[in-house]
Order: C-alpha cells, then structure tokens, then sequence
C-alpha cells in the first residue's frame, strides 16, 4: 500500500496524471491503475473523476494527509537503519528565505565535517513556501522567520535575530551617518525584495509604523541582484547585517544601523513535529542547536 500512498501523493502535488505518472517513473495507465487499487482498498473515490486532473474529493484530502504521516513513518524507519548498518549519509532537503542563504554554510559545513556521507539540498523560497514544502514533505527542514508570521504546527529552534541596515553607497545621502531612521528612508531609491517575501512585508511594515510607505525603485528575489545594484553607487537597500556582511564591506558600501524602531526579528529551523525524526534531521537539529549560541533554546512546538 505505501507504494500507491506514494504515487496518490505524487498525483496530489502535481495535480496531472501525466506528470504525477513521469515523477513515479511509470506509465499513465500504471498510475491510474494504482489510484483505482488505492479507492478499492480505502472503500472511497479519493480523486474527482474527469477527462483530466480536477483536485481531490473531501475523503481524498484526508487520505492525503495519512498518507503523508505513513510516508513519512516509512522513510523515517528506512533511514534508521540505514544509519544502523552504514553510518550516518543521504541527502537533507532545506527550503530557507532568501534572507538566510548566507547563513545556511554554518549549518551544512560543519554537519557534513562529522558526517561526510550527507549531501545537501538547498532551495530559496519564501516563507510560504518553505512551509507549504515541509507539510507536503517535499523538504526535510526549512529555516524561516519565527516570529512575524503563523508557522502552523512545526519544531523550531531559533538560530539568530536579523537587525536591519541600511545598505548604501559612500557619498549618497545618510552614508555617513552612525544611525537612520525608518521614516528617513522613505526617499531614497530603493531596491528591495518583492512583496511576495516576508522580508519585504517586515521592511513595508516598519516604514508604515514610522509613517511612510515603501516606493522601491526596483524590486527582485534575488539577494544577489539587489547587493549589484547598490554596488553601482546609485541605490540602496534594507537588509539585516548579517545578510549584508557575506557579501563584503569594501569600499565603498557603507552599512548604518536603522532605528525608531530598532526592529530585529527570530529566524530559525523548522522541521516537522514527529518522533522519532529521521536521523539525518536529528543531526541537523543538534547541529542548529550548537549554532543557534547564546539564543539557543530547547526545540518548541507551536501552532
């Protein structure tokens, strides 16, 4: 049966029998003949029948989630013994907001220095997203903000808090200054990450307390592209310093605090809340703990 829990999950993501069939690397009458297999078992229709993919039925959508729990369970047992046999190796699967790539090196390099049989798996996506991928079991771990926005059900473990900068040019306007406020930025040609980024929707939400809107001059969601153009003297950006350090402080990028308020926000791990985790998310979550420092508290579930 888990094989045709897999292949029903498979259909649920990809939402087209052609492509659910090519990801289970089997024919599309193969496919359907599983699903079909699956509906006799269960006793229920689990997809609304059509000439083609039209979403699941309510019974299917309840199947979906044991089927993710059962999948889930299996992997989970597979991995452990695995370990038990060869050691510790596979590969992680981390989603993290663009926002945090930097940091991602202090968590993979020092987990695969112990462990040299895991490799690595590293998406940027939106906080959105990075949850909407764990709860479809797509990723192992997300690393996300914690604070600003609902997380559902999840374990976290706080890594950092992200301050914000303002990140600009020598000689543009503020450049020299020790401090700047979020109602004084207002003005300045911005180049920020797009609205669809929790980063952004943090950034519009301190400028409105502040009393001013965002009106960037170019918006992207790349981190990269935003750091390029500030390097050409002619634009600036609002980043958490953390962010803003990877990428060098040469002249003649400047960064000044940004105060009243003085806003910083939690990032952190999020992975599933089930016992026992996989043993390669087990490590990873000892290997958060350990970078997490000073800020490191014991894993919590929230909802």
């Amino acid at each position: 049966m888990i094989d045709r829990l897999e292949m029903f999950m498979t259909l649920a993501r990809e939402r087209h029998f052609g492509r659910a069939a090519a990801a289970c690397n089997v024919s599309q009458p193969t496919l359907s003949s599983n699903i079909k297999q699956l509906e006799d078992q269960l006793g229920v229709l689990l997809v609304k029948r059509g000439s083609r993919f039209q979403g699941l039925t309510p019974e299917g959508e309840q199947v979906l989630a044991w089927a993710r729990r059962i999948s889930g369970d299996a992997r989970a047992m597979k991995e452990e013994m695995r370990a038990a046999r060869l050691g510790l190796s596979g590969r992680i699967r981390i989603a993290a907001i663009p926002t945090a790539l930097a940091m991602v090196p202090r968590l993979t390099t020092p987990l695969r220095e112990k462990h040299p049989g895991i490799t690595f798996s590293i998406l940027s996506r939106t906080s959105i997203e990075v949850l909407m991928l764990l709860g479809n079991l797509d990723i192992d771990a997300g690393i996300t903000y914690l604070d600003n926005e609902p997380l559902g059900r999840v374990i976290s473990v706080p890594l950092y808090s992200e301050r914000y900068q303002l990140i600009t040019a020598a000689g543009n306007r503020y450049s020299e200054r020790t401090a700047v406020t979020w109602a004084e930025l207002a003005d300045l040609p911005l180049c920020l990450l797009t609205p669809d980024m929790q980063n952004r929707r943090i950034i519009d939400h301190h400028l409105a307390q502040a009393g001013v809107s965002a009106r960037p001059s170019l918006e992207s969601n790349s981190m990269t592209v935003l750091f390029s153009h500030i390097r050409t003297g002619r634009w600036s950006s609002i980043m958490p310093l953390n962010l803003a350090e990877t990428f060098g402080f040469a002249e003649p990028v400047r960064a000044i605090p940004i105060v009243e308020p003085d806003a910083s926000h939690t990032v952190g791990l999020v992975v599933q809340p089930r016992e026992p985790h996989m043993p390669l998310v087990k490590a990873l979550l000892s290997e958060a703990k350990v970078l997490a420092g000073d800020f490191a508290a014991p894993d919590r579930t929230t909802s």
